[in-house]
């Protein structure tokens, strides 16, 4: 019986030590190919997309970021991108971190937008980290598409013939 809790725990072991090794890997990884911030994509907006009937509403949440450290920019041919940087105000030196996760520095993001907007008549609003961007419709996107209804179809059950 010590035999198989001994190899059960060696395979374990084993396994601890290829999680750890995996880890310090992509660790190392993050290291070099995301500038020494492996926690970057922590601080990334999370964006909510939405097709109204007369613009397109683009939320984003961006907590702990101030309004005049977010800088927003439509290009002519449709990506909207959404930069900024969460700063961290508290003096490194003075505190003893015991548990850390809290991510700080620049970002950005850029998100094809999916129609034709007039990008010229855009609004934005910012609270309580909350981004909301409103970007009206062109006049010819608004219509493009026309609502087709579909109607039911009364099927007739065929009468069946009895023989006499």
């Amino acid at each position: 019986m010590n035999d198989i809790v001994s190899t059960s725990n060696k395979k374990q072991d084993a396994l601890s030590s290829v999680s750890n090794h995996s880890h310090d890997f992509r660790s190392l990884w993050n290291y070099f190919f995301d500038f020494g911030n492996a926690d970057m994509g922590d601080i990334e907006p999370k964006i909510d997309i939405t097709d109204t009937k007369e613009s397109v509403m683009v939320v984003a949440e961006m907590p702990g970021i101030k309004e005049e450290d977010i800088d927003l920019k439509i290009s002519d041919d449709g990506y909207l991108t959404i930069s900024g940087e969460k700063q961290n105000t508290t003096e490194e030196n003075s505190k003893n971190n015991y548990f850390k996760e809290i991510s700080y520095g620049m970002f950005k993001r850029t998100i094809p937008l999916p129609l034709d907007l007039d990008y010229d008549k855009a609004n934005a609003d910012y609270e309580n980290g909350v981004l909301t961007l409103d970007i009206p419709k062109s006049q010819t996107e608004k219509h493009k598409y026309k609502k087709i209804s579909v109607n039911k179809k009364n099927k007739q059950i065929p009468e069946t013939k009895t023989q006499a």
